[in-house]
């Protein structure tokens, strides 16, 4: 399976996303993790998620060659699988440390962005690629991490941005080297742990409720666009450029 739950610690689940080569999730992957982060947050033994991940990074967003291969009920899947796995984070009835090294990528972004705490390894790049990828969306939630011209940066030209700029901005708790990445998120999260159940459940929910942006609807909002890319036949090009690993046709 992608997505597995460790609760081996007192009062802390682990998500982990584990879907070699690149932590790119398929349709089922986006609703496992969907599933996950919203049972880990159920748990009434449960006082924190740590959602990390194996290999060589955090996450590189959707599948893309599935959607080739499947189409449209590949894309809607995508589509509907990543906004329910972002809101699962968003709404998880505990808090959420993301615990980011490598590459955070796309969806990977949503992830991120909907956590309440993120640690991140010296090598961690954040990026929205979508532009490259003829798709739009998790601007919404790049938006939470950097202000709002570098976000518009950062969409415009698919350029990442580093833990170490993340950190400056605030959006990054901590920013350490990759071997202790997994031990400092767990030490945010113990510290969080620590608190009570009660008192830390009505604070999260409290703190989503005087969020300025309803991200449900703005991260739906951009996935229309990604739908009206594809229908126009834009996106085809750009995802099969991608998955011949040729240069993208940028005529139109």
């Amino acid at each position: 399976m992608p997505i597995h739950i460790d609760r081996k610690r007192p009062g802390i689940a682990e998500v982990v996303i584990d879907h070699p080569p690149v932590n790119a999730l398929d349709v089922a992957g986006w609703y496992a993790l969907a599933d996950a982060m919203t049972a880990a947050g159920r748990d009434p033994e449960r006082r924190v998620v740590v959602l990390r991940a194996e290999g060589r990074g955090f996450c590189a967003g959707v599948d893309i060659k599935e959607i080739q291969a499947r189409g449209d009920q590949a894309l809607i899947g995508a589509n509907r699988g990543c906004a329910a796995a972002f809101a699962a984070v968003y709404e998880c009835e505990v808090p959420v440390v993301a615990a980011v090294h490598g590459f955070c990528l796309g969806g990977g972004i949503g992830l991120v962005g909907n956590s309440d705490v993120v640690v991140a390894s010296t090598d961690a790049t954040f990026a929205l690629p979508e532009v490259d990828r003829g798709a739009l969306g998790a601007a919404t939630h790049l938006a939470r991490l950097v202000p709002q011209h570098r976000m518009r940066a950062m969409v415009y030209t698919a350029e990442p941005a580093t833990a170490a700029e993340l950190h400056a901005y605030g959006s990054v708790l901590r920013v350490v080297e990759p071997g202790d990445l997994v031990a400092s998120a767990l030490e945010v999260a113990e510290l969080i742990a620590a608190k009570s159940p009660t008192v830390l459940r009505r604070a999260k929910e409290s703190l989503n409720g005087i969020d300025p942006v309803d991200v449900r609807r703005s991260y739906r909002f951009e996935q229309g666009f990604t739908y009206e890319l594809h229908v126009a036949g834009v996106a085809d090009e750009h995802r099969a450029a991608f998955v011949a690993k040729r240069p993208t046709d940028t005529s139109r």
